[in-house]
């Protein structure tokens, strides 16, 4: 009895582990060095938060100046096979003027976030654009 109740706390206590970790990784950074276009909003070069919520692949992303939200977004989380050596914030030039944000890799993670709009920008291996 003693070791089923034992056994049942630690099940529950991992299980809770688990599901902490899964939505641990909801913030980031970005550094834009060049204006870009984020569903609509254009934001300026500068140091930015980003945070994103979901418990799927698909999530909304927040884009931060401070404390102050400048832009949201949809998401697609995409795996990578290797972690990011570096932040980036991938960018689409299409010869109009800003670049459009399609995409946000995080050092050391093994995922990115593909935005709304990004097409088939990145995929599983890692390569962009």
């Amino acid at each position: 009895m003693k070791f089923a109740t034992v056994s049942k706390s630690l099940v529950l206590g991992l299980a809770l582990l688990l599901a902490s970790s899964a939505f641990a990784a909801t913030k980031g950074s970005m550094q834009l060095s060049s204006s870009a276009v984020l569903n609509g909003t254009t934001l300026k070069p500068g140091e930015y938060k980003v945070q994103w919520e979901g418990s799927g692949p698909n999530v909304e992303v927040s884009i931060l100046k401070g404390k102050s939200v400048v832009a949201k977004t949809q998401a697609h989380i995409v795996q990578l096979q290797a972690a990011s050596t570096n932040d980036a914030a991938l960018i689409h030039q299409d010869g109009s003027g800003a670049g459009t944000l399609t995409g946000l890799r995080f050092e050391g993670k093994k995922f990115a976030l593909e935005l709304a709009g990004a097409g088939d920008g990145m995929q599983a291996n890692g390569s962009s654009q």
